[in-house]
């Protein structure tokens, strides 16, 4: 059975500011894409890379990773991620049963994160030997405040809380019947979930998600300050390597 990586990569990263796409800005030395696509390359229960971006990048993403190992292919996305996930499902859906069919394990990782580790990647593969569903959290360290009418309504209790990441990981034909019964319902471009997990949680509700331990290391870059902040952390980890 087959474990396939989908590195989600198509936004366009507005909120980081003009200039290249933000998942082709470098940290240390090496583009944001090139970190994630590598970590799940170079991951042993990882069999193949799939990368989903932008239509009008398409050919600069693949020229960029062509020599990656692993690397099963370019792809397009759509215009919001729940579009650029159901691209990867259809790509791995058109495979067909040689490679493992519904029963295949996927994972979805954001382009953003591109100090995803492998004890991370290791955890949910293997968890997904327990679990159709497992995704990424780390505690909350912070209080956390329900807000109404812009002023303080419940404290939510902290112990109970996580701040989720990426990867999330998913037997095939779960993520699938997720998104087809979210494509068919018309309320769900209003209020649509902003990562996969959510999809299952919403419309799958009979199906537990595992949590698998992240780690603050596993920053996701939204601002340019948070390439700051990346760029420490990688020359840390270096000085510990």
């Amino acid at each position: 059975m087959r474990t396939v990586a989908v590195v989600l990569a198509g936004g366009t990263g507005t909120r980081f500011g003009t200039g290249p796409a933000k998942q082709l800005r470098l940290l240390g030395g090496r583009t944001l894409l090139e970190r994630s696509v590598t970590a799940f390359a170079q991951a042993p229960g990882i069999d193949q890379v799939l990368v989903v971006t932008a239509a009008e990048m398409v050919g600069e993403v693949h020229a960029l990773l062509v020599d990656s190992p692993r690397l099963a292919a370019v792809i397009e996305g759509g215009n919001a991620r729940s579009e650029s996930t159901r691209c990867a499902i259809a790509w791995l859906t058109a495979r067909g049963p040689e490679d493992g069919g519904d029963d295949r394990k996927v994972l979805f990782h954001d382009a953003a994160r591109p100090l995803v580790d492998q004890r991370i990647i290791a955890d949910c593969v293997g968890a997904l030997d327990s679990w159709d569903a497992v995704g990424v959290v780390v505690p909350t360290t912070d209080t956390i405040v329900e807000l109404s009418g812009g002023a303080f309504g419940r404290i939510l209790p902290r112990d109970s809380l996580a701040r989720c990441q990426t990867p999330q990981g998913f037997r095939l034909g779960v993520i699938k019947r997720a998104h087809e019964l979210a494509a068919a319902d018309p309320r769900f471009c209003a209020l649509p979930a902003t990562d996969d997990c959510g999809v299952v949680l919403r419309y799958l509700p009979d199906v537990p998600v595992g949590a698998v331990t992240g780690s603050e290391r596993n920053v996701k870059i939204t601002y340019a300050s948070d390439l700051a902040v990346a760029e420490a952390l990688l020359d840390a980890g270096d000085a510990v390597g």
